[in-house]
């Protein structure tokens, strides 16, 4: 840590004494000067009423999803400060000085902040939009109330972390716009008004707080990005303090430094991961629109770095809309204003930015316009964007030096794709690089639009250190690891203390071949130092791949291909095949003495695992392929695609 960073975390801990004692609070809050303004969403005009109605009702019920587990509200109603995970309820004492990752203290804090987002008011609230039932309008007031009343300014868990009160506020946004914002009959009458001015009050605190909290030096990633689109859509939503009107111009500046500072040139988020990518872009599309329909508009760089992180996911996601899980992901999202099933943030995404930009690429990989996006934009901003009306659609990119992806394939964007993504990028962003993976010259591979060689993903955040370190790190990635270590080195659950270096060396895409060529040194910091170099040509559908390693002593080389759980997987002689959805490879280790292991759910060594969810896991099939080298060693395998 260095020591601006040492003496700004001390100003914090003094900042945070002060108000324990009372001191630069907004515990009177100025009085708002109400005024009416347009909503800045389209609403839920042309949804199906029962999507909504029925989620609506089972949020009503007392059942609510909250990632491996489920929130079960009683009679009583929520208990805001419980952990719905452990059960654990954590103190209402003054928030900054709470030990959250005692789970004797909180339980599980990422359990007991997601409730606390209030993402379902705004389902509630879209429910009653649209049906006009008073029992939905009601249940919004009986819960906030709740929540008022169990975690008063300043006091408990869900007044500590800024994002998480940003998240809070955009959701409240959403809500108050959807019930009539301030001509909402919810605020009829005496006690009416008196709601509507203790919510207020508290939207002011949130403001507040985060403004005065923001994320910096190591820290300064998503969250910054976060707290700030929460108190410019603040501004932008309840426009009648003027304090609100000057921290709205300071989160303004925050969002376009940051956007700028967090994203490549070549659209790649530089936190190397794809979840928070999706993550980022819906605080910075969210925080456009509502500043565009306010009239603050934000400069042409800030949309351009928006476009550029939708190329790249429209670039890396798979003709079936399969999306590689690199790098860290928590299920985490900004809004849930979809309930259907087969909803997918990414696509999502697509649609938005064929709005936003006039993409027909876009467009044509999105699978259309989702509620989402109707939600933002409405439906006829999508008249002008549809691929069914003709026009160029753009070449797909496959070079993203900055961020140092590189993709391979056959027929990309065709029923008979081929596609491998190879990352020779960074670790992560910034000194910590907190989402970052040991995933150095890892590939991802899909056949027919059929996941094969897969990223497991993440599982676990706390309170599973062995699962944790596993999923982050090399063995859980397509490539290579020496005597057993990862890549670089963890110093806790969001902290690497040595960074591996990736680089590209040479890429070139054809039509009928590619070749890339890629090193990285994290080997190198072993006794007898080490440089993997890989080396991957492709001819038509097959590929194959060459590692090199470059020392002098002797060596445990395993070399990692992790399976879709979706694919039935068969090893013979020297070659593993695998069978997903009638497409099919045939991956061969080209060295005599490769000795080829196979794991499935296995726990130790742990092996053969993938994770689609958050705290999650299921059982795949992992590959090793095991060889001892002396000095300077290349090791070949190959793969085949079959297609019918």
């Amino acid at each position: 840590m260095s020591l601006p960073e040492v003496a700004a975390r001390a100003s914090d801990t003094l900042h945070s004494v002060a108000q324990r004692y009372g001191f630069l609070l907004a515990t009177r809050p100025p009085s708002p000067k109400i005024h009416s303004i347009e909503p800045w969403i389209a609403g839920c005009g042309g949804f199906r009423r029962a999507n909504y109605e029925n989620a609506a009702l089972e949020i009503l019920a007392g059942t609510q999803p909250v990632f491996s587990t489920t929130n079960e509200i009683g009679a009583d109603g929520p208990q805001w400060n419980r952990d719905p995970l452990t059960g654990t309820i954590a103190p209402c004492e003054f928030g900054k000085f709470i030990d959250l990752r005692s789970e004797s203290v909180v339980g599980n804090i990422k359990y007991l902040w997601e409730p606390n987002r209030h993402l379902e008011l705004v389902t509630i609230a879209q429910a009653y939009e649209i049906t006009k039932d008073q029992r939905f309008l009601e249940a919004i007031e009986t819960r906030l109330k709740s929540w008022f009343d169990q975690c008063p300014y300043m006091m408990g868990p869900n007044w500590t972390s800024g994002l998480e009160l940003a998240i809070r506020l955009i959701n409240w946004s959403l809500t108050w716009q959807l019930i009539g914002a301030e001509r909402s009959p919810l605020f009829d009458g005496k006690t009416g008004e008196q709601f509507r001015d203790t919510w207020l009050r508290i939207i002011y605190q949130h403001a507040h707080f985060i403004q005065g909290n923001y994320s910096r030096f190591s820290s300064a990633n998503n969250h910054l990005i976060g707290e700030a689109a929460g108190v410019f859509i603040a501004r932008c939503s309840w426009p009648y303090w003027q304090d609100l009107e000057q921290w709205g111009s300071d989160s303004r500046r925050i969002l376009i430094e940051e956007a700028l500072k967090q994203t490549y040139d070549d659209g790649v988020n530089c936190e190397q991961a794809i979840s928070y990518q999706q993550f980022v872009l819906d605080f910075l599309i969210l925080s456009g629109i509502s500043g565009r329909a306010r009239g603050i508009e934000f400069p042409t760089e800030f949309w351009q770095a928006i476009e550029r992180m939708i190329e790249f996911l429209h670039s890396v996601m798979d003709v079936n809309g399969n999306m590689p899980m690199i790098g860290d992901a928590d299920d985490g999202l900004v809004v849930r204003v979809s309930q259907h099933s087969d909803f997918c943030p990414y696509r999502s995404l697509l649609a938005s930015g064929a709005i936003l930009f006039n993409r027909q690429d876009f467009a044509a990989k999105s699978g259309g316009l989702d509620d989402k996006s109707r939600f933002l934009f409405g439906d006829d901003t999508w008249t002008g964007v549809s691929p069914e009306l003709g026009g160029e659609v753009n070449v797909v990119r496959r070079r993203f030096p900055d961020g140092g992806y590189y993709i391979l394939g056959h027929g990309l964007d065709t029923e008979r794709e081929v596609r491998m993504l190879i990352d020779a990028g960074p670790l992560g962003f910034l000194s910590i690089a907190a989402h970052g993976h040991a995933d150095a010259l890892a590939i991802y591979l899909s056949v027919a639009g059929r996941e094969f060689l897969v990223d497991p993903g993440t599982y676990t955040y706390d309170g599973k250190p062995q699962w944790r370190a596993y999923f982050r790190g090399t063995r859980a990635h397509n490539t290579l690891t020496v005597d057993g270590l990862d890549q670089s080195v963890q110093g806790g659950n969001f902290m690497w203390t040595r960074h591996s270096s990736a680089e590209c060396i040479e890429f070139t895409a054809g039509v009928s071949s590619d070749t890339f060529v890629g090193q990285h040194d994290g080997y190198t910091r072993i006794s007898d130092p080490v440089v993997h170099e890989r080396s991957i040509l492709r001819h038509g559908v097959k590929f194959e791949i060459v590692d090199t390693l470059k020392c002098g002593g002797s060596h445990l080389s395993e070399r990692y291909w992790h399976f879709s759980e979706q694919c039935q997987v068969n090893v013979s002689g020297d070659s593993v095949y695998a069978e997903n959805g009638g497409a099919r490879i045939c991956l061969s280790a080209n060295d005599p003495e490769t000795e080829i292991v196979c794991l499935r759910a296995s726990d130790q060594p742990i092996g053969g695992w993938i994770s689609r969810r958050f705290d999650a896991k299921s059982a795949s099939t992992s590959v090793i392929f095991v060889d001892r080298v002396q000095g300077t060693t290349s090791l070949s395998a190959s793969i085949q695609c079959l297609l019918e």
